[in-house]
């Protein structure tokens, strides 16, 4: 039979022919136990659990590894009858340990976590937990006396999306009958910030508000942020708003034109990103146009403004001039391909005019002058209509 460490054995011998034979139970040292229902050994982990001619049933609690063996049942008639059980103790793991931890990690450092258990037999299985996800880890098993000790490695190369991260080392054994055995070490990584420009309106025009907030992500956290305008200090106070980490403009005008810089750092460095304002003018309504309408193709406004970060990492970037002077020629554009449209049609008018008589007159050829000679209508050339009045008044 199989008993956890720390548990309870029963080992019971029956017999079905007794002719009035004690049963005796001994330990795999052959020390008696009990012999019918005297108690023999002096422990008090043994008791007796019931004694008859027919059957002997001891038990033995708080189970250590050293009671693991064979263990025999004998009737000492002539011959001595015996039978024989084996006991296997299992070795319960100790909680596992990880070590290898540094608090806190920075950005790029390589380190390795090992996960140790004691006290198992059979030998444990380690598993690694990257979160809720398994990852794969180097196993060690060394034998101490009846049980093993059990270490699990893992290489990390840290970065900061480690930061945060739970790292577990759970123990699967058989002795474990419910929840396994296991240990999480939550990993915290310092990196250096990076910023990002989040602006709330894609084309700003003249009276508009505007607010522009500025992203920082790093550990420990890069705080406060410093705004700037074209590398100088903000000019207008009073209608630039610095709240935090947000830069609020109450109502747009040209003179906020300009690059405006917001800059973040901690003790592992400083990172930087800007913003490109034009202010447009606000449209006006164009009066009706008799021409037929023209369908130019919209503005990209996503293309109109962005930011740029002094991080290689942020991209991007993009020039907010670019599609704001197309939109301004739409009306100079329009008007041009209106005259293009209206030159085409008069030059179809007049080639189609001209085919027209071109036909006529050579009908009238045909049929008024029959008997001039081809050659000689080819030398008239252009004034065949007045050779042609001289020769058929």
């Amino acid at each position: 039979m199989t008993v956890t460490e720390g548990g309870t054995a029963n080992l019971t011998c029956r017999v079905e022919y007794n002719d009035n034979t004690s049963l005796q139970w001994s330990n795999p040292a052959q020390q008696t136990l009990f012999f019918g229902d005297k108690k023999a050994l002096r422990d008090n982990r043994i008791e007796l659990v019931h004694a008859s001619w027919s059957e002997l049933t001891i038990s033995i609690s708080d189970v250590t590894l050293s009671d693991e063996g064979m263990y025999t049942c004998s009737l000492f008639t002539m011959p001595v009858r015996t039978a024989k059980a084996y006991l296997t103790v299992l070795g319960v793991p100790e909680k596992p340990e990880i070590d290898g931890l540094m608090k806190p990690a920075m950005e790029g450092d390589h380190i390795t976590l090992t996960c140790i258990t004691q006290g198992s037999k059979p030998a444990a299985d380690l598993r690694w937990f990257r979160n809720e996800k398994e990852i794969k880890g180097a196993k060690e098993v060394n034998a101490s006396g009846k049980t093993f000790t059990v270490r699990s490695s893992l290489q990390l190369h840290v970065d900061r999306n480690d930061d945060g991260v739970a790292y577990t080392c759970k123990v699967d054994h058989v002795a474990l009958t419910q929840t396994p055995q296991q240990a999480t070490e939550v990993l915290e990584v310092h990196y250096a910030p990076r910023v990002e420009i989040i602006h709330s309106l894609a084309v700003p025009q003249e009276g508009q508000y505007l607010k522009l907030e500025c992203m920082s992500k790093g550990n420990p956290p890069p705080d406060p942020v410093m705004w700037t305008k074209d590398g100088g200090e903000l000019p207008d106070l009073d209608r630039m708003i610095v709240e935090g980490r947000e830069l609020t403009f109450t109502s747009l005008n040209k003179t906020d034109n300009g690059t405006y810089r917001c800059e973040a750092s901690n003790h592992l460095g400083t990172s930087s990103a800007e913003y490109v304002l034009y202010v447009y003018d606000v449209p006006t309504t164009l009066p009706p146009s008799t021409t037929p309408p023209l369908h130019p193709i919209p503005p990209d406004p996503t293309a109109l403004l962005g930011t740029h970060a002094s991080d290689p990492t942020v991209t991007g970037n993009r020039d907010p001039n670019a599609v704001g002077q197309h939109g301004t020629d739409h009306a100079l554009i329009g008007g041009v391909v209106a005259v293009v449209v209206f030159v085409t049609l008069c030059l179809i008018i007049v080639l189609g005019r001209y085919l027209a008589r071109h036909k006529v007159w050579q009908t009238y050829i045909h049929y008024d002058l029959p008997n001039v000679n081809k050659s000689t209508l080819r030398k008239w050339g252009s004034n065949c209509s007045l050779q042609c009045n001289a020769l058929n008044p």
